[in-house]
């Protein structure tokens, strides 16, 4: 073979398999063009949002109207029939908070969400979630892993790596935490647990004045270029790929050099996305940036917003850190403590909504509401507060592929257990991985020889609540 006739060959075939690499990618883009974005069948929603009560939200305090607490207020429960972890128990306790009907569905909601009870007919509730565990740590773990143990990727995860990216500049799976702290499990929560380390949730903080945490090189380092970053980059993606060569499987690695590569996007893309100063006065307004009360949780649910419009698959913002105070976990004093919590994401949530709508992005984004348990219908030790229930709570979705103005499930006329339908975090996993075109039992990862998958061995679509 001559020289000439060896470079034809040997560039004919590297044609072909770069031909090949594109005709696969044109067929991957016809395949999920036919499936509107879906994996297994046509999905009616493409992006998430997910809004997290953090520390347990009440449900007789919220949305679960409970007049027989009412009648019995003062009452002694009978040890033989509330199995409470415990006796740091006290009297039933009815609701300091005034309930109405709302809408054409005649939802009831407290007096503490003025805002959201004007969008409850084009919510579907959830009225009889239930847990597995009281526990912050473990109930958390279940809700956003579908297991009550650390290890286990979070939902944000699971679609990142069921669906891919819809912009390969931002993240596909974005947390956006509480301006006080991070939540129970800190981290943990939006883990990639097993899967590659780059799908697991990309922490921004949107309350911060500095949302990315070394995304740009300080002012003071005046020797830190775009060349030399360029020229830093470029050496350090040459060692890591050799390194990555010789340690193939290796999804550490993987996902640090993905990181490298998609932090160095973000410096174009993310200051655009995280800018505020374009968004309307009334804009801002209407998410509530206009008050201290609701400027942190309005301007996260406003950057959320942003974040889905461009392509990010599954953001969530988190209402209230870990710890004992300034969250959901009203031990004491419910009047006292709970008001404050629910102030501060009323307006917010209930612009998400309207915002939504008006930009036509609520025909393909579902929003959803949790928390980790409910509350007692009893006092905590007679001091005014609920203890942890994993017995029922409540939790909503709207948006695209919701049946708006229904409910689901029935807690008993105490709101002590999930009485009618309980609906375990399996049920609501299944249902939005279907709304999104994915069969839950179909998505999975070999892991430690078993075929693992967010919804366990568990979980039905709850088909009472889709459109």
């Amino acid at each position: 073979m001559t020289r000439r006739e060896m470079l034809f060959e040997s560039g004919s075939g590297l044609g072909g398999v770069a031909l090949a690499w594109l005709i696969g990618e044109e067929q991957a883009e016809a395949a999920a063009t036919d499936l509107n974005g879906g994996l297994h069948h046509r999905a009616r929603v493409r992006r998430v949002i997910q809004l997290f009560m953090n520390g347990g939200a009440s449900p007789m305090d919220t949305f679960d109207y409970k007049p027989e607490l009412t009648r019995r207020h003062g009452e002694r429960p009978d040890p033989k029939t509330v199995d409470t972890p415990g006796a740091n128990w006290g009297a039933f306790m009815k609701s300091p908070f005034e309930f109405r009907q709302h809408g054409q569905s005649g939802r009831w909601v407290s007096s503490v969400y003025p805002n959201f009870a004007k969008r409850v007919d084009d919510v579907a509730f959830l009225m009889a979630m239930t847990s597995k565990t009281n526990t912050h740590g473990p109930a958390s773990f279940l809700m956003n892993c579908g297991f009550i143990l650390p290890g286990f990727p979070a939902m944000g995860a699971w679609i990142s790596y069921g669906l891919g990216t819809l912009n390969r500049d931002l993240p596909t799976f974005v947390v956006l935490p509480d301006g006080k702290g991070l939540p129970y499990n800190q981290t943990a929560n939006f883990s990639s647990g097993f899967l590659p380390m780059s799908h697991q949730g990309t922490v921004i903080y949107g309350s911060s004045p500095n949302p990315v945490p070394d995304l740009f090189p300080s002012k003071k380092a005046a020797y830190i270029t775009d060349e030399s970053t360029r020229d830093g980059l470029k050496l350090l993606e040459t060692m890591n790929r050799r390194h990555m060569a010789e340690s193939p499987g290796d999804t550490m690695l993987e996902a640090r050099i993905a990181s490298y590569e998609m932090a160095a996007r973000m410096q174009v893309s993310a200051p655009e996305v995280l800018d505020l100063s374009k968004e309307t006065d009334a804009t801002k307004n209407l998410y509530g940036l206009d008050r201290p009360q609701t400027e942190d949780f309005g301007r996260r649910c406003l950057l959320a917003r942003r974040m889905i419009e461009r392509g990010v698959r599954f953001v969530q913002v988190w209402s209230g850190p870990g710890g004992a105070s300034q969250n959901w976990d009203n031990h004491s004093s419910i009047d006292k403590e709970l008001p404050p919590m629910a102030l501060s994401t009323d307006k917010p949530m209930a612009a998400l909504i309207e915002d939504l709508k008006a930009r036509g992005l609520f025909e393909d984004t579902l929003v959803i509401w949790s928390t980790e348990f409910g509350r007692t219908p009893y006092s905590q030790g007679g001091n005014g507060g609920r203890d942890h229930n994993g017995g029922t709570f409540v939790g909503w979705m709207a948006g695209a592929g919701v049946k708006a103005g229904v409910a689901y499930g029935e807690s008993d006329p105490l709101g002590w257990k999930a009485a009618v339908n309980p609906t375990y975090c399996y049920d609501l996993h299944a249902t939005v991985l279907h709304m999104m075109g994915v069969d839950h039992t179909r998505l999975t990862y070999l892991h430690n020889g078993i075929n693992r998958r967010l919804t366990d061995v568990h979980g039905h679509v709850i088909r009472e609540v889709l459109a």
